[in-house]
């Protein structure tokens, strides 16, 4: 297993994630960053983290990247067999997004300890929006970005076209050697 596209992918769409709800929270109720992190971190021990302090904080930041990273494990995972999810990564991605926002609202913050309160519709469409655009969306590039797939797709498309093509002083090997190194080594036995 590949933890490079999970480590990155869980670091930037945490990132993504956690600084779109600071912003939202700030700019819709004048709620400050902690306490969005407060209120992650109330997830697992209820109320009393609200009126907590810096370590319950650390601790929401902490159970946000968990989220993400798990989220991005059941995607890179799920891309192993169903390689349509990273052959169209927008796609798929944005709906992968709609999938995590579905499951958290509806499965995981039920289950945990978070005192139920009723949400506008306009608060469910922005978190859905930053979730699918945040979350989704980043996690299916970054996986199909590291992927083996993309690149013997590319490789495979360089060895197809270039013969090809009838352009002077082109070579396949000049344009090969451009690419990263390494690139299409795997590619090599399935051309």
């Amino acid at each position: 297993m590949n933890f490079q596209p999970i480590f990155l992918g869980g670091l930037i769409a945490g990132t993504l994630d956690i600084c779109a709800a600071f912003l939202t929270a700030w700019l819709r109720r004048g709620v400050r960053p902690a306490a969005v992190l407060r209120f992650v971190a109330s997830g697992l021990l209820g109320p009393a983290a609200l009126s907590g302090g810096a370590k319950t904080a650390l601790l929401g930041l902490a159970l946000h990247f968990l989220i993400a990273t798990t989220a991005t494990v059941i995607f890179y995972l799920a891309s192993r067999k169903l390689l349509f999810l990273i052959e169209r990564p927008i796609t798929f991605g944005l709906l992968y997004g709609v999938a995590v926002y579905a499951f958290m609202n509806f499965v995981v913050i039920p289950l945990s300890k978070i005192t139920p309160r009723p949400a506008p519709l306009s608060d469910r469409i922005i978190g859905l929006l930053i979730i699918m655009f945040c979350i989704g969306l980043p996690i299916a590039l970054i996986v199909r970005r590291f992927s083996r797939w993309a690149r013997c797709r590319s490789f495979r498309i360089i060895n197809n076209v270039l013969p090809k093509l009838r352009i002077q002083n082109l070579k396949r090997s000049k344009v090969l050697s451009h690419l990263r190194p390494g690139f299409g080594e795997d590619c090599a036995l399935s051309l």
